[in-house]
């Protein structure tokens, strides 16, 4: 099975090249289930329902998330009632929505999507290798194919999720950066790690907002707020393949660039 985890989507510039382009991907590599981070998708903070559907218009089976989940309002009663746009597990069970999710693609063949953020200089939430312990039994009890979106800030947090769940889940893949790193491997148990996917986005920008205003707040340390950045835009993206234990059997990172 070929699955593409697609990172941190950023505003309109994010969203239109996957309009133009995810499709071919899916058709050039065979790509059986697309995952997508989906947090800044709305002008770089939140999601709307509205932008949700689009994204699963092109193509997109499962959405994830991450602090900026609830930025926008609207999404908590729409969260709560779609069970293919996830929030961080480790949020209190009271919280609206699911960290979880367990996908069909035939009747044999099932994924499941799961989402973890840090805690590492990020909001204070419950244990995310606790709540993946927990996640995961429920979950391997319906598929061994099982991707974690590890969403958090510290590249240490990240690489210690990925030792932790080695041999247990298909793949341990970080986002939240924004900035594709090059460690891409699979580690001895056969779990699949990234520390993080990229940003699907605009290049001429600092993490997908206005490079000038960013430059201006780190120059004068007054408030800012930032709008989306410009330039061509880029999809961020990995490819796995996993076999029908779960095992990882290839990670390879993609960048699919606009032109100016």
């Amino acid at each position: 099975m070929k699955i593409l985890m697609i990172g941190d989507i950023v505003g309109e510039p994010g969203r239109n090249i996957l309009a133009r382009r995810l499709s071919h991907l899916v058709e050039t590599y065979e790509i059986d289930f697309v995952i997508a981070n989906c947090e800044n998708a709305a002008g770089g903070f939140g999601v709307t329902p509205k932008i949700a559907e689009e994204l699963y218009l092109l193509g997109i089976d499962v959405l994830t998330t991450g602090n900026h989940v609830w930025d926008k309002k609207e999404i908590i009663e729409y969260i709560a009632q779609q069970p293919r746009l996830l929030r961080p597990a480790n949020y209190p069970d009271s919280t609206p929505g699911a960290g979880s999710t367990v996908m069909s693609l035939s009747r044999t063949e099932k994924v499941a999507v799961l989402q973890l953020m840090g805690r590492v200089f990020m909001p204070a939430l419950d244990c995310p290798f606790r709540t993946a312990k927990r996640e995961i039994a429920r979950l391997r009890a319906e598929t061994p194919i099982i991707i974690v979106d590890m969403h958090a800030e510290a590249t240490s947090e990240k690489r210690a999720m990925g030792w932790y769940l080695d041999g247990e889940v298909s793949a341990v893949v970080g986002t939240h950066t924004h900035v594709q790193t090059a460690d891409e491997e699979i580690l001895p148990k056969g779990t699949a790690y990234l520390t993080d996917v990229g940003m699907t986005g605009p290049t001429h920008s600092v993490i997908g907002m206005n490079k000038d205003q960013v430059i201006h707040k780190f120059l004068n340390q007054m408030p800012q707020r930032f709008e989306m950045g410009g330039g061509p835009a880029v999809i961020s993206a990995t490819l796995l393949t996993i076999d029908a234990n779960g095992r990882a059997q290839s990670i390879v990172r993609l960048q699919v660039k606009d032109t100016e």
